[in-house]
């Protein structure tokens, strides 16, 4: 068991290694690219990894306080599913009636990897196998997407 300091070090460690080892790839524009904090560009639509003791998950997370332009954005991503799905190369979980880690009311668009542990050391190999190709492939659709989700937002 961990103290609630050393889990926080080894969680910011992991996440540090999956900044480094992600460092050298480009965004699908070509551009160098945080991809630990990914920046999508539109307000409220955020591209989120998060591991813990039991599980991953990488997610496109919709949080505009304004719950109709919220439904607005899922109504894009929904036209837009098949081109989402087949960038991804696989089916996601979408999920209208979220809530993010403060319980304010989200949409959510996700993939979980179960039976991992952040704190385990043994578990990063899977954790960044899991993240890796798909925040890839996010960045790739969004590398297309974006203008549809910008002019939205104005």
């Amino acid at each position: 068991m961990y103290s609630r300091k050393q889990s926080s070090q080894i969680r910011q460690e992991f996440w540090t290694t999956f900044g480094q080892y992600m460092r050298p790839i480009p965004s699908a524009s070509g551009l160098k690219v945080n991809w630990v904090n990914y920046k999508t560009g539109v307000k409220h639509i955020r591209f989120t990894m998060s591991a813990d003791n039991e599980m991953a998950r990488v997610a496109i997370m919709l949080s505009h306080p304004d719950r109709d332009i919220q439904l607005l954005f899922m109504e894009q991503f929904e036209q837009m599913k098949t081109y989402l799905h087949n960038t991804l190369g696989e089916q996601w979980i979408w999920d209208v009636e979220a809530y993010d880690h403060l319980g304010r009311p989200t949409s959510m668009i996700y993939k979980e990897l179960d039976q991992v542990n952040v704190l385990d050391k043994d578990s990063w190999s899977r954790l960044i196998t899991f993240f890796k190709p798909r925040i890839i492939s996010l960045d790739e659709f969004w590398s297309m997407a974006f203008d549809t989700f910008d002019d939205l937002q104005n």
